[in-house]
């Protein structure tokens, strides 16, 4: 057994380059044992890849890598970790069963505790199915089938790659709930999931990931907080106050009884006193949380340069 290290995942310069076009460029991070940590960005950004390398199964350009306290290269290491690709097969004429276990018995050793398949079945939701060929399972169950694949080695770092696709609202709950449960085994989880408010859910700090670099990272709130704002319900205002209110830097939306207006909240004296002075009633003024699928996008309408690290 691998000697646990404070974080779970450790990168320092982690680059690949195909050609002339760098998939990853210099990604340093750290995801702290037992943390939910969410990889975002849009499709070819690189977070696969980057991901791949840990594994080993993509050979990095350069950069260094330690999982567990360990070299990613090290198989004591591998054999602690789980893992859903976005994309997976399964021979369709093998039973549930057949397939936990014959990748229980490739990712782990006679040594290791595993986890009994039927403890792994209750999991993931598939109890009644271990008899069932993978050809009779919907794409929902199939994708179950494939957590259950990486859990049945009894990881303690999991990636999962897109763990609520192709699962109705039920599913999703299900497996969002299982990683929970996971995080309170002491488990760690990179995660990657298009739902942004599934990652908003569960994640303990997430990165961006944008052209193979990294633009932003940290806690929710941490990466959210310069995009605070707060609703003005106020009487009524005018499209010349509108403007006077553009010309001193302030960004200001209309919204019904109001206006959303985006300050830190530091600031807001200061915003009060301008609405007074252009005389604007102020009723109330109320904090709005922004979403995280609202902070990814303006991220990705900004040059990665101009991001904040």
């Amino acid at each position: 057994m691998v000697p646990l290290s404070r974080n779970a995942v450790e990168t320092v310069a982690l680059s690949k380059r195909y050609h002339e076009r760098w998939a990853v460029d210099q990604v340093t991070l750290v995801v702290r044992q037992g943390e939910v940590f969410g990889l975002l960005g849009p499709n070819g950004a690189g977070k696969s890849t980057f991901v791949k390398m840990l594994l080993g199964l993509v050979q990095p350009t350069g950069g260094t890598a330690r999982l567990l306290g360990s070299s990613y290269r090290d198989h004591r290491v591998r054999a602690q970790i789980g893992y859903l690709p976005e994309l997976f097969r399964y021979q369709p004429w093998l039973t549930v069963n057949e397939v936990l276990v014959f990748h229980q018995r490739l990712v782990a050793p006679r040594s290791r505790q595993v986890l009994a398949i039927p403890e792994v079945l209750q999991k993931v939701g598939l109890t009644d199915r271990g008899r069932d060929r993978v050809k009779s399972l919907s794409k929902g169950l199939q994708q179950r089938l494939g957590l259950a694949v990486a859990l049945v080695g009894n990881p303690s770092l999991l990636f999962l790659d897109e763990p609520t696709s192709a699962m109705d609202p039920l599913g999703r709950r299900d497996i969002n709930h299982l990683i929970r449960q996971l995080k309170s085994e002491g488990k760690t989880i990179c995660l990657n999931n298009h739902l942004l408010s599934d990652l908003e859910d569960l994640c303990d700090r997430v990165a961006v990931i944008q052209e193979g670099r990294v633009v932003g990272i940290g806690t929710l709130n941490e990466v959210l907080k310069p995009q605070s704002q707060y609703y003005f319900h106020t009487g009524r205002v005018s499209d010349e106050t509108m403007g006077a209110m553009g010309e001193e830097g302030l960004r200001v939306d209309r919204a019904p009884g109001g206006l959303r207006i985006a300050a830190h909240h530091e600031q807001l004296p200061g915003v009060h006193r301008l609405l007074i002075r252009l005389e604007v009633d102020v009723y109330e003024v109320t904090p709005v949380k922004t979403s995280l699928e609202h902070w990814f996008l303006e991220q990705l309408q900004q040059e990665p340069e101009a991001v904040r690290q």
